[in-house]
């Protein structure tokens, strides 16, 4: 079995089309059908079975493509490693963030870091919570930054890089907009404007209102912080944001007010597959994330 055999049946697997696979592969289409026919007869079951123009993976051949994505993952893996090894200070970190620390945390971070190591490149993906510990437990992204950070999951590791508090966002039209603060309770008769349902921020806005009382009535939704913001900014509703998301400036015509009861903290932080031996410059960036922040605390 050869891994260009591997590779060819994994391509086709996803275009379901040997000619398409062929033309993205580089090859000829005879080279990938010669292939993966090689690849048949020494594992002796069948792989593919054919649709028409197109071809279809056989039961056998969805376990076998699965564990061959395992495996693939692997070999690259210990490929970079090796590549880093013989030069520590180059390579390719695959970091996920969410969109609340997109703003201020990661180019701060980033940028720090690109100083000290200019010759590491990143590639960046955003992503909700879920998805990024998914990505994160299936090596498609090396380390992640979230908030709030997973206590229990036995697959992530994690480390909490600080703690921020939850702020009550409204219109400068509210009648509450000149305090200093204010009880989570005082907001029961407003609309809120929400992430949609299953967003960590929706699920820690929801969270709070229940410690104080009450089931918020959640009517405008928005995908980004730009639109939450705008949403309150034109009077449509109020909503709970975490310190960080602020550090630009308020949005116009709105006031940023801190929550007393009940207190409502996120902590942010920075997780890894559990066990997984990160590659050298994979490393040295948790490294430094860890002490960037440490370094932070320092000054606050």
């Amino acid at each position: 079995m050869e891994l260009r055999q591997l590779r060819y049946f994994m391509e086709v697997a996803e275009r379901e089309h040997v000619s398409e696979a062929a033309i993205h592969l580089h090859v000829a289409q005879s080279a990938v059908s010669r292939q993966i026919a090689n690849l048949e007869g020494e594992l002796g079951v069948t792989l593919f079975e054919r649709e028409g123009r197109n071809v279809k993976l056989t039961q056998i051949g969805k376990i076998f493509l699965t564990h061959t994505k395992i495996a693939m993952k692997a070999i690259d893996n210990a490929t970079k490693q090796i590549d880093e090894y013989l030069d520590p200070e180059r390579g390719t970190i695959k970091i996920g963030f969410p969109t609340s620390l997109s703003n201020h945390l990661l180019p701060s971070v980033i940028s720090a870091f690109k100083k000290e190591y200019p010759n590491i490149a990143f590639h960046l993906r955003q992503g909700s919570y879920k998805f990024l510990i998914d990505s994160v437990k299936n090596g498609d992204i090396d380390v992640a930054f979230l908030g709030p950070v997973p206590k229990k999951d036995p697959e992530i590791e994690s480390h909490i890089l600080f703690t921020e508090s939850i702020l009550a966002l409204l219109p400068l039209s509210h009648p509450l907009a000149e305090r200093k603060s204010l009880y989570l309770s005082d907001l029961k008769k407003d609309e809120f404007v929400s992430f949609p349902k299953g967003y960590v921020l929706e699920n820690i806005l929801v969270d709070a209102c229940k410690q104080a009382g009450f089931v918020p009535n959640i009517s405008s939704e928005g995908e980004d912080l730009d639109a939450i913001k705008g949403l309150v900014a034109a009077g449509i509703g109020v909503t709970l944001l975490p310190e960080s998301t602020f550090h630009e400036a308020i949005p116009r015509m709105t006031v940023k007010i801190p929550i007393d009861i009940p207190e409502v903290r996120r902590t942010v932080g920075i997780i890894k597959q559990k066990g997984k031996d990160l590659a050298p410059s994979e490393k040295v960036f948790y490294k430094f994330s860890k002490q960037f922040f440490l370094r932070l605390e320092k000054f606050l």
